[in-house]
């Protein structure tokens, strides 16, 4: 699928997490970070136990240099992880904020 269609998608009333966080992942990787960042947004008010979508949220936000907003979103991903007992997410993110935190630091 590319953005367009799926932007379609979504005007044609067809809206989901799932969809949002795909066509943010598009978005991203055409360094569309902004866009990416708001249907990421979305994805999670959609589905506020999105794990992947909390997750790709903090890495959008990152790589737009947000690191209040990349941290605030992986703490709240980390959350919904440890209730949904997706271990892996929760560890990855926990990686990432221990990352984000040290760079911070030096």
């Amino acid at each position: 699928m590319n953005i367009d269609t799926l932007e379609k998608m979504i005007a044609d009333g067809k809206d989901g997490a799932m969809l949002r966080l795909t066509l943010a992942r598009l978005l991203a990787a055409d360094q569309r970070l902004d866009e990416a960042a708001a249907h990421l947004q979305q994805a999670v008010e959609l589905e506020a136990d999105y794990t992947a979508a909390w997750k790709e949220l903090g890495r959008v936000h990152a790589e737009r240099g947000d690191d209040a907003a990349a941290e605030s979103a992986w703490l709240r991903g980390t959350e919904v992880a440890q209730a949904n007992g997706d271990k892996q997410a929760e560890r990855e993110m926990g990686v990432f904020l221990k990352r984000l935190r040290r760079r911070r630091e030096s």
